[in-house]
């Protein structure tokens, strides 16, 4: 018989309370129970970044952390990036206007690290923006979209600042 625990996280600004197995990962906890499918699993070992979240405002790669390790943290999935749901973020937009991403399967996990990578870097240099998603792999695009993309998505941050994504946590 397996063992459960009760947990309580935040997602995407919305707080979910469940009873889960100790031995389910975060990501099958949040494609399969949230039904947040934008978290794609890639590799299962953490190294091509499809899963990446942000935890507590931190990338995090939820194939490699149990659902259980959540309880009582805040998470942002690729589903809360866009600020309301008829709106995208800007650098949602900039991926759409560079042509930033091909089949799309790399996308989320991209995202949620450059949302980190731009918030704390607001004016970030191509080199700054190729270390920061090096732990992110693409097999379509050979990356020079997605950094444009990411270059332009920070002029727009910064020329236009927004509200934080939905359910991101603001740094202070």
């Amino acid at each position: 018989m397996s063992e459960s625990r009760n947990i309580a996280v935040t997602v995407n600004g919305r707080r979910h309370e469940a009873t889960v197995p100790v031995r389910v990962t975060l990501a099958d906890f949040i494609r399969h129970q949230l039904g947040l499918t934008g978290t794609h699993l890639g590799c299962e070992h953490g190294v091509c970044g499809a899963c990446t979240i942000l935890l507590d405002g931190h990338s995090a790669r939820s194939c490699l952390m149990l659902a259980v390790q959540a309880d009582g943290h805040e998470i942002l999935t690729v589903e809360g990036i866009a600020p309301s749901a008829d709106v995208l973020h800007p650098l949602q937009e900039a991926f759409r206007d560079n042509h930033g991403l091909q089949c799309g399967f790399c996308t989320p996990g991209i995202l949620t690290t450059l949302i980190e990578l731009l918030r704390d870097n607001p004016d970030p240099t191509e080199q700054d923006i190729r270390i920061g998603i090096s732990g992110n792999l693409c097999r379509c695009t050979g990356y020079q979209n997605i950094v444009l993309a990411a270059l332009d998505a920070a002029k727009r941050l910064r020329n236009s600042p927004l509200p934080a994504a939905r359910g991101e946590v603001e740094r202070t």
